[in-house]
């Protein structure tokens, strides 16, 4: 096995992934590519935990605050920009150490997927087909797109409108199934030969509290202000970015719908709930190095069996 390109630092929210991130790359000379679907949004810094500005002075970041909290931002655009920060990196002789939690931004950009016409797609294509959907019902349309695609129509509930309509505008726009599109990209080498390295807490409850801490060290810091300042300056509630916990249940208790206390606990329980699927996702990924907390981080530990695990895939 080659060494490796890229480091990944990963693992559920409240970890300490930022902060080993930075240690390694200082170790390597390296610098970070941000990995999370919220960082990449300006001026929403408070709820994202984005790293600080004393932190980017140490290390030279990519890939935070590259996009309006009001754009639609997509997987596709993330691997495109997100390789262009990475093969910068490697042309300058230093080492991208991708930081984050957002499991799919993470395989999409090692794997180099091709993301060709399934992101953008057609606006008047898009348009037709869910002016049909609205017109005919999701079953209509699911047995359209099983008369070409059984294997992704019999994944779909009727009720799955964006996916149903995703997948018959792809099939009309490209002339190939979504389905074939999977299979071809997954068979294909992976774009960036990595190591991974995972943080977690050996207890679950630790780890619940470590989120429970931050989300309070959030408020705090001013995340009802930050969501207060969004949403003054016109940002939509319905957008993408408004959606991320944090940002959603404090626009509640903004517009009365919720206490400010209620809100803080709902973004404690989401975002419990936020790190059981990421523990789910990363879960999968075989090769990684798994670097468990007992209570709290031990950053100087971390960085010694970090180094030894690298060693050993051939990066000095």
């Amino acid at each position: 096995m080659s060494s490796p390109q890229i480091v990944v630092v990963a693992g559920p929210t409240a970890t300490g992934k930022t902060a080993l991130g930075i240690l390694l790359a200082q170790r390597y000379g390296g610098e970070i590519v941000s990995a999370d679907s919220m960082q990449i949004y300006r001026r929403m810094d408070v709820g994202t935990a984005k790293a600080t500005p004393q932190e980017r002075a140490a290390v030279r970041h990519h890939m935070l605050d590259v996009a309006e909290p009001w754009e639609n931002y997509s997987v596709s655009r993330y691997v495109e920009e997100a390789s262009r920060c990475c093969e910068d990196i490697l042309r300058r002789g230093k080492l991208p150490i991708l930081v984050g939690g957002t499991g799919l931004y993470i395989d999409s950009l090692l794997s180099g997927r091709d993301f060709a016409g399934r992101e953008e797609g057609d606006g008047k294509v898009r348009e037709e087909l869910c002016a049909r959907y609205d017109a005919e019902g999701g079953e209509a349309l699911l047995r359209e797109l099983a008369s070409f695609d059984p294997e992704r129509a019999a994944k779909l509930h009727p009720g799955d409108r964006r996916r149903i309509v995703r997948a018959i505008e792809i099939y009309r726009l490209t002339g190939e199934t979504i389905s074939a599109h999977d299979r071809r990209t997954q068979a294909l080498p992976p774009r960036y030969e990595s190591a991974r390295i995972h943080l977690n807490y050996r207890e679950r409850a630790d780890l619940y509290a470590r989120i429970d801490a931050r989300v309070d060290a959030m408020v705090k810091n001013g995340l009802f202000d930050e969501v207060a300042s969004l949403l003054g300056e016109g940002v939509s509630p319905a957008c993408t970015a408004m959606q991320a916990i944090g940002y959603k249940e404090a626009a509640a208790a903004l517009r009365g719908e919720t206490s400010r206390p209620e809100a803080i606990d709902a973004i404690k329980q989401n975002s419990r709930r936020y790190a059981k699927r990421q523990l789910t996702w990363f879960s999968r990924t075989e090769g990684a190095l798994n670097i468990l907390w007992d209570g709290a981080p031990d950053f100087e530990k971390a960085l010694r069996v970090s180094t030894e695990f690298l060693a050993s895939r051939g990066l000095s």
